[in-house]
């Protein structure tokens, strides 16, 4: 009798074994502890745009030269148009956001001296909603409209973000480091027009 008691108990141990297994290596897949310890720092550039001289026309027979090709204009670099603040919400983040629009009418989000925790399926969100402190202000940024600029490229540094063609900007009044997985911003700034 003992020995069929034994016989029977370990089907049952392998079986929880099993689900433990199961159930902490999913719990380490959607929750990504390690990325706690971790940082990701990013050194993207300010954004430029190459101005190229017009070609000059060419000569007609018989003339002495071309003229010169005229100077590329002065404020050929980037032009900020709004700018923010980050908050901290779910984790502590401070930084620097701002909006440019280069000189070919692209426009880029930029963050400079990001510092926030890393996360697992962090993102970028231009967004309409309301930069709101404390744990009140953590989840209002997927209630309305928004617009998702990519995962976030590293928890600290310089980063680059450009804006889908056509964005409406007097639509969107705020950015926020969202994680996708919790339906959490990490942290936000309110964007001001300059």
């Amino acid at each position: 009798m003992a020995g069929t008691r034994r016989m029977a108990a370990k089907p049952v141990v392998i079986g929880a074994l099993v689900v433990a297994v199961a159930v902490a290596g999913f719990g380490l897949y959607w929750f990504q502890p390690w990325k706690l310890w971790t940082d990701d720092t990013v050194r993207d550039a300010l954004p430029e745009v190459t101005v190229s001289a017009p070609a000059a026309p060419p000569a007609p027979s018989g003339a002495p030269g071309t003229p010169a090709a005229p100077p590329p204009s002065a404020d050929a670099g980037p032009r900020t148009v709004a700018t923010g603040e980050m908050i901290s919400h779910e984790h502590p983040t401070s930084g620097t956001v701002r909006v440019l629009t280069l000189p070919d009418g692209s426009q880029v989000l930029r963050i400079e001296g990001l510092d926030t925790d890393n996360g697992p399926d962090l993102h970028v969100w231009l967004t309409d909603a309301p930069v709101i402190e404390g744990r009140d202000g953590w989840g209002v940024f997927d209630d309305g409209a928004y617009v998702s600029l990519g995962k976030l490229k590293g928890n600290k540094g310089d980063q680059n973000y450009a804006l889908p063609p056509g964005t409406d900007l007097s639509a969107y009044t705020s950015v926020s480091i969202w994680c996708d997985r919790f339906n959490v911003s990490f942290g936000a700034a309110e964007l001001r027009k300059v």
